[in-house]
């Protein structure tokens, strides 16, 4: 999943707000937005991108395990419409299963709502991990699965890098010492989360402070949701 380069990026700054969490208070979501124009695999219109990075003492492999289960999506992504979701294609990309493209459906809310697909790949080594997914159309996916040409299947992608925290970070889940009275030194990572949104269909029209509001509330409300999950809450 990939991005155009032709497309020009203007960088606004908003900060993260999240209740009876002041570490994201202090923290900054990086939101920028482009236009779409006739750009194969892209929806025309304002994107809306935002992006932030939290440290999280939880060890880069458990992080990684919980953010591609669709058994636990409910927990953090509200595209799931509050339940699991159900992996209905599989493909292994190497020996690791880790490493795969998945196509998941979410469950719909009601008997009259069309279930909603998620295309999502998932890779890690030894470096880090990434998940990255993106709401799909069902018709569209239904022509690239009988050998139509996926370059016109829209796609906005959106999803996490997992990095470990590297040697000397400390923290502890469950408030640790060591013998000589000392904090324990836990295994920990550095989660990047990134969105992009569709604010509007027309590339000629304004950003909205509201649109801004939106994208930033989603991405703080995410993050305190992983750690809520993961029970690591500042």
């Amino acid at each position: 999943m990939s991005r155009s380069n032709n497309s020009g990026w203007k960088a606004k700054h908003a900060k993260a707000s999240a209740a009876n969490d002041e570490q994201l208070l202090r923290r900054d979501v990086r939101v920028m937005t482009r236009k779409s124009i006739d750009d194969p695999g892209e929806p025309p219109g304002i994107v809306l991108s935002a992006a932030t990075s939290v440290w999280l003492p939880v060890s880069p492999q458990r992080l990684f395990d919980f953010l591609r289960d669709e058994r636990l999506r409910s927990e953090w992504d509200i595209l799931s419409n509050g339940g699991p979701m159900q992996e209905m294609a599989h493909i292994a990309k190497g020996q690791d299963h880790g490493n795969c493209v998945s196509l998941l459906r979410a469950s719909a809310m009601n008997s009259n709502q069309s279930s909603m697909l998620i295309l999502q790949e998932t890779c890690i080594d030894e470096a880090g991990s990434l998940v990255v997914y993106a709401p799909v159309d069902i018709p569209a996916m239904h022509v690239v699965m009988n050998g139509g040409d996926s370059a016109y299947v829209a796609l906005l992608p959106s999803g996490f890098a997992v990095v470990p925290d590297g040697p000397g970070s400390r923290g502890s889940e469950n408030g640790d010492t060591t013998a000589n009275g000392g904090e324990a030194r836990v295994s920990g990572s550095l989660l990047t989360v990134a969105f992009q949104i569709l604010v509007n269909s027309l590339p000629t029209a304004k950003l909205t402070v509201e649109s801004v509001e939106t994208v930033n509330n989603l991405i703080s409300c995410t993050v305190q949701k992983i750690k809520a999950a993961l029970h690591c809450e500042s």
